[in-house]
């Protein structure tokens, strides 16, 4: 496997990786992607990608992509689901379907730290459905909750 930033060219590939963060769990219906990444609040997480605050890598397995982790920042007046503060970037991570429980969620997300931490970042949250068995992970990197926002749980994490 091979972990690498995030390129541009990775703009379809990080909205694949969004709509399967929204429909993680394999109980929910599966509507069509574009009906999904239409939701306002979930264009936010790609549009316009590449701008200051963004950043993230993808994982491949023989040279496709099977992960990617990235964080933005957001601002107070367009929030992301796991919003914290305009100086806090909030990160998405998903896995292909095929790939989940392999391992590759920690490698992402230890890169993603790695990256946030290299670009001067003191913290990062997240958002997180309270039933996702990812929330593990989340709290041996760290994270606490400190709020809700959606149904979901806001997740922070100090990256000092």
């Amino acid at each position: 496997m091979n972990i690498r930033p995030v390129t541009a060219d990775d703009l379809p590939f990080l909205r694949k990786m969004m709509y399967e963060a929204a429909r993680w769990n394999p109980d929910w219906p599966r509507e069509p992607m574009e009906e999904v990444l239409a939701e306002p609040i979930l264009l936010r997480y790609s549009e316009g990608w590449g701008r200051h605050g963004d950043g993230g890598v993808i994982a491949e397995i023989e040279g496709e992509p099977v992960g990617a982790a990235w964080y933005r920042l957001f601002e107070a007046g367009e929030p992301g689901y796991g919003f914290v503060d305009e100086e806090t970037p909030e990160l998405t991570i998903a896995i292909v379907p095929s790939r989940r429980g392999k391992g590759l969620g920690e490698q992402l997300l230890t890169s993603l730290l790695d990256q946030a931490r290299k670009e001067g970042y003191a913290r990062i949250s997240l958002s997180v459905e309270p039933d996702n068995p990812a929330i593990r992970l989340y709290e041996q990197h760290g994270f606490e909750r400190v709020g809700e926002r959606a149904g979901a749980w806001v997740m922070r994490a100090a990256l000092s």
